[in-house]
């Protein structure tokens, strides 16, 4: 079964050089008729230049030239679309997710009867605090969601065409890849390893960007946040009912306390609640907006592969 990797770009220039050849490498005891679909994501840096210089010397790269940055998602969607593979892979181009296990993939798809594989963190090196939160993230995630395949699992996977196509079956403009390919079922397995720190370079997914996708993550497939709010209204009604009954007693006893910082207090409670809820119900809106507005996730600049050269 012929194979295909994807593998979105973002000005990593100075990581082509050993990517390609590392990935060339673990494919070719796969199947010598491999493709590598290399999605650079509107690079500002030489990256694209790299790129095609390695294509000049292999023609199994293929290489989509977005017109700009689209994200992270949106990149990876673009080289699934566009992979022909029976079997298709997915994996960051930063090397923190070792090419080298993509055999074993492919071993435990392909006798094992699974249909769709992931690499499972088992440990991360690299930056503390940024490993925790995703950490945290996954942990929380996983429950919040009901999806119980996920946790530290993320990108890096792969599965057959059939997986693949259920995959592209959903069309939502906010994606979040590893919780969509947990959702649609089918067997799932893993592969575990210690996910690496970045060779050189720093992180194109910096602490803000991850929060903002794990946000995405969260409101796309969990109703917590709104549950959150109804129990908080829920139990702030049942609260200053009590503390109204309260001071109704202490007029009529005569035992009330004169002042104000109670009543202004109780005014900034209520109304910080009242922001959160306003904020949680804004996030579902937005996505809402999103989703109706059925803008293209990406538009292609260039396709560098063997018709369009020619």
């Amino acid at each position: 079964m012929k194979i295909s990797l994807v593998i979105p770009i973002y000005n990593e220039e100075g990581l082509i050089d050993e990517l390609i050849p590392r990935v060339k490498s673990a494919l070719e005891t796969i199947d010598p008729q491999f493709e590598i679909v290399v999605v650079d994501d509107g690079s500002a840096d030489g990256s694209l230049q790299k790129l095609t210089a390695q294509r000049k010397a292999d023609k199994r790269i293929k290489i989509l030239s977005l017109s700009r940055n689209f994200g992270h998602q949106s990149a990876f969607t673009a080289g699934l679309e566009y992979a022909n593979g029976d079997v298709v892979a997915m994996m960051d181009g930063d090397l923190q997710d070792p090419p080298e296990l993509l055999p074993e993939m492919y071993r435990k798809l392909t006798s094992e009867g699974y249909d769709i594989i992931s690499g499972k963190r088992t440990a991360r090196k690299g930056n503390k605090t940024k490993n925790l939160v995703t950490g945290l993230f996954h942990f929380l995630f996983k429950r919040m969601a009901h999806l119980e395949d996920l946790e530290n699992a993320g990108n890096f996977s792969m599965m057959n065409r059939q997986a693949l196509n259920a995959l592209l079956s959903m069309d939502e403009r906010v994606r979040y890849l590893p919780g969509l390919r947990t959702f649609i079922g089918f067997r799932q397995g893993f592969v575990e390893y210690v996910r690496e720190d970045r060779l050189q370079g720093e992180p194109k997914m910096n602490l803000s960007k991850l929060l903002v996708l794990a946000a995405d993550a969260i409101f796309s497939f969990s109703r917590l946040p709104i549950r959150i709010c109804l129990t908080l209204g829920l139990v702030g009604t049942v609260v200053f009912m009590l503390a109204g009954l309260y001071v109704l007693a202490a007029k009529i006893f005569g035992f009330a306390v004169l002042g104000w910082p109670s009543t202004v207090l109780s005014i900034y409670f209520l109304g910080s609640i009242q922001l959160i809820f306003l904020g949680v119900v804004g996030e579902y809106v937005y996505r809402i907006y999103k989703e109706s507005q059925k803008r293209p996730l990406y538009f292609i600049k260039k396709i560098y592969d063997n018709e369009e050269e020619a």
